[in-house]
């Protein structure tokens, strides 16, 4: 919900330049979309379908060749090319343009750091993002652009003139945005994560015909008994004590507040 005021001394003295068009829209470019972007990219990396960890940070020397090993990854599984993006933050983004893979270019390394051109690598178009966008954390995510998805809409826009309390215009509007990653194309979302920023995953046993599922960090585990992937699965249950055994498979994934979820655990 956006609610703004234009006070009517403030727009006479200026010459009618304040619209409610332009503040509606100025509200939207400098609070509203940030906060969109940052939810997204947070929803994206949480559903990834390929959550890996680092054990260090990235430096520039290194920072390449991770970002290549996302890109096999999606080429392992079958992810077209094309319409692949890697999200970085400003501090990666100058590690990849310092990065000896750049520099030890004629040409392409001046132009890299004297412009800080570095507009694809390993098939992956760079998108800069500010470094308060990226989830703390983590250090880059990889998309395929039809692997997610982010509906955005302004539902309502509305301007009072001279309402109680307010000696100019109120302007109202409604907007709702969402992000998803859609399972059956999750193997073309790969993010790199800090080492112990992800949770460990479920452990599964059984015993006396029952499952039990354990993960003292989790505050919720999910699981599906029909061998689909508990993160994007219609038919994932939230796991509140053990249950009785079934012949299909078992799969389960951890969840936290502060942390990134778990990989899948499969029961044997």
């Amino acid at each position: 919900m956006i609610v703004l005021t234009i006070d009517k001394g403030n727009n006479l003295d200026q010459n009618m330049t304040k619209k409610a068009a332009d503040m509606l829209r100025l509200q939207l470019n400098e609070q509203s979309t940030p906060a969109a972007d940052k939810y997204a990219l947070r929803r994206f990396v949480t559903m990834a379908g390929t959550i890996a960890t680092a054990a260090s940070a990235p430096t520039k020397d290194n920072i390449v060749d991770l970002i290549s090993t996302g890109a096999q990854v999606l080429d392992d599984n079958l992810v077209p090319d094309g319409d692949r993006y890697v999200y970085v933050s400003s501090e990666i983004y100058k590690m990849i343009r310092l990065s000896p893979e750049f520099t030890g270019l004629e040409g392409l390394g001046v132009k890299a750091v004297a412009k800080g051109i570095c507009g694809e690598i390993s098939g992956l178009s760079i998108v800069r993002v500010p470094k308060s966008y990226m989830p703390e954390g983590c250090y880059f995510l990889i998309t395929h652009k039809n692997a997610v998805l982010m509906p955005y809409k302004i539902s309502d826009a509305k301007v009072h003139n001279d309402p109680v309390g307010v000696s100019g215009a109120l302007i109202e509007g409604r907007h709702y945005y969402d992000a998803f990653v859609l399972g059956a194309k999750a193997a073309g979302v790969y993010a790199l994560v800090e080492a112990g920023k992800q949770l460990e995953a479920p452990q599964i046993s059984e015993a006396a015909g029952r499952v039990t599922l354990t993960q003292t960090n989790a505050t919720e585990i999910r699981y599906t008994v029909d061998g689909t992937d508990p993160r994007y699965s219609d038919s994932a249950r939230i796991y509140s004590g053990s249950f009785a055994a079934e012949a299909a498979e078992v799969k389960a994934v951890a969840f936290a507040e502060t942390l990134f979820p778990s990989a899948v655990a499969v029961g044997e």
